[in-house]
């Protein structure tokens, strides 16, 4: 979940998540640019709010971040992320973490940006950079600088080591958004809830555990239940009503009675 201005109603389409629950695979390179592109399609079909792509490190070179925006843009992202690592790139807060030089990192931050203007979008470059754990503080500093010397719009330093460093981050490069990534439940970046964020000075934030956890316990402990020859409790589940109504049947129905012929009265009456 990803949370401006303490309002939830901006999504991150996760890499993480997406490889963990189309895949059941964990995010260390193995899904495609086809296949996060597919995802992100049917998400932003399903839901009414923005959604910000996880454009990893755009696949490739420049030309290749270039097409990775431009297929963004087409899939109807409000925002697109773009990283650093090398390929295969894995998440952030995992061990080996390896970033191309300072000059390749700058130019695909510069090739998203040309990408957008050629492309006439309003889409937002997130500029993210994985060097505090590859290489060093001071050297993912020098990095968001330069990506927002070049244009990007929101600045993000993932696994950022403490709250000093993360207070350290919002003072440069002052007129860009920053942007923080909260690993719940053991990453590397302390867990701050969004009013503290804002005190740091940071104006977005994600959650990107937060709903996949949550579900996975819920999923985990159904099946225990299950298994022991119970059914989980009336109160850990929605009603079949509740759930008819959030995948979309009520709003369906409305819909189908609109465009009903004399033969359908009887059997949308049933209903």
């Amino acid at each position: 979940m990803t949370v401006p201005y303490h309002d939830p109603t901006t999504q991150k389409g996760s890499r993480f998540s997406i490889s963990a629950a189309r895949l059941g695979l964990p995010d260390v390179g193995l899904i495609s640019f086809g296949e996060m592109m597919d995802q992100g399609r049917q998400i932003i079909q399903a839901v009414s709010i923005p959604i910000i792509a996880d454009g990893d490190n755009g696949y490739g070179n420049a030309m290749n971040v270039k097409r990775t925006i431009r297929e963004a843009i087409r899939a109807g992202y409000a925002g697109i992320f773009l990283e650093d690592q090398v390929s295969p790139k894995a998440c952030g807060h995992t061990r080996g973490r390896k970033v191309v030089p300072r000059d390749e990192a700058v130019m695909r931050i510069k090739a998203a940006i040309d990408a957008r203007k050629e492309s006439g979008s309003d889409i937002v470059i997130v500029a993210r950079t994985d060097s505090r754990q590859a290489i060093s503080f001071e050297e993912s500093l020098w990095r968001s600088q330069a990506f927002a010397d070049v244009g990007a719009d929101v600045l993000l330093i993932d696994a950022l080591a403490s709250r000093e460093e993360m207070k350290a981050f919002c003072e440069i490069a002052p007129s860009v958004p920053k942007m923080a990534n909260l690993l719940e439940g053991g990453g590397k970046t302390p867990i701050l809830n969004p009013t503290e964020l804002e005190d740091v000075g940071f104006k977005i934030a994600a959650y990107p555990l937060s709903l996949m956890g949550v579900s996975i316990r819920a999923m985990q402990n159904a099946l225990t239940a299950i298994k022991s020859g119970q059914i989980p409790s009336h109160g850990s589940i929605p009603t079949f009503e509740e759930i008819k109504e959030i995948v979309g049947f009520n709003s369906y129905y409305e819909e189908e009675k609109r465009y009903a012929t004399n033969t359908d009265q009887g059997s949308l009456q049933n209903d």
